[in-house]
């Protein structure tokens, strides 16, 4: 077992690789991209714990330290590995150096029973779950705004600060998608995936109402038929919540993805987040995947 702090670029190298064969052996990513952002622009907050067999990789487990005394974690173990107590020994060691942290929240994608059994195994309960819902495209309803509203595209080196403020102001309870900075923003705008012509801004009167930011995958995943097209983030302003434009912005965006040649469209939401649940069901889209947090209050 092998902790680093600070993480060396040779140690994201491991983790990627890790993550790139669990992938497709599961067909679904075992790492958020909370933790790929961290890990870019790591912090003193930032831990990395590896394990070996025989001088090689087969697991890792990343841990981010919030400011409110808690750590997440999100853990990668090679398939034929996973036996073999890989990913308890991580934890064990994750919260044997985080001894002082009030509570650990544990992240597993594409959540099952044996992840249940893992996680409720060492006192983990269940606290949140993240839906995948899927929708064929096109849609065969038509984007409707309401009055008062123009849309753009996203212009990098313009829209930055607007975007920021809203977005915080729409998750400002959301532990994932609140709190974001310019900075955070702009290394996104730098990835090879980011396109601002799939970035849709909503204007009124008094400015940024709205927005949907879309995102086409690169390649089809593995054991996918067809490439996907997601919803990266969608927001409203709070003020301007009620007016039909959350609905309308997911139509547009979706018609934005269909327009770019993808044949399904696709978004993560809070499973308790019941409104816009229903607002997706009515639209077509069905779970296909479920993420899981565990909490784990230390004494």
């Amino acid at each position: 077992m092998r902790m680093c702090h600070p993480i060396a670029p040779a140690d994201v190298a491991i983790v990627r690789a890790l993550a790139d064969a669990a992938e497709a052996a599961d067909g679904h990513p075992s790492l958020g991209d909370a933790v790929w952002r961290d890990l870019k622009s790591q912090s003193e907050h930032t831990t990395l714990f590896v394990a070996t067999a025989d001088e090689q990789p087969v697991g890792a487990l990343h841990t981010m330290a919030l400011d409110d005394g808690s750590i997440t974690a999100g853990v990668v173990v090679l398939p034929e590995h996973r036996e073999a107590g890989v990913a308890a020994a991580l934890l064990d060691a994750a919260l044997a150096a985080n001894h002082d942290a009030r509570r650990a929240v544990l992240w597993a994608f594409g959540a099952d029973e044996r992840a249940d059994a893992f996680a409720t195994g060492r006192g983990f309960k269940s606290e949140r779950e993240l839906w995948q819902m899927r929708v064929p495209l096109p849609l065969a309803e038509e984007t409707r705004w309401p009055p008062g509203i123009t849309t753009r595209p996203f212009v990098i080196g313009q829209d930055e600060a607007a975007w920021v403020a809203v977005n915080n102001r729409a998750f400002v309870h959301d532990p994932d998608q609140g709190g974001w900075s310019e900075d955070n923003l702009r290394r996104l705008e730098a990835e090879s995936w980011f396109d601002p012509v799939g970035f849709l801004l909503a204007i009124d009167d008094r400015g940024l109402a709205g927005f949907c930011w879309t995102k086409v995958h690169a390649s089809v995943p593995p054991n996918e038929p067809d490439a996907l097209g997601e919803i990266y983030v969608i927001g409203v302003d709070p003020d301007r919540q009620g007016s039909g434009l959350g609905r309308a912005l997911v139509v547009g965006g979706l018609a934005s993805l269909h327009e770019r040649g993808t044949p399904v469209g696709m978004l993560f939401v809070d499973a308790s987040n019941a409104p816009a649940v229903a607002l997706y069901r009515a639209l077509g889209f069905t779970t296909t995947r479920v993420d899981r947090a565990y909490a784990l209050d230390i004494a």
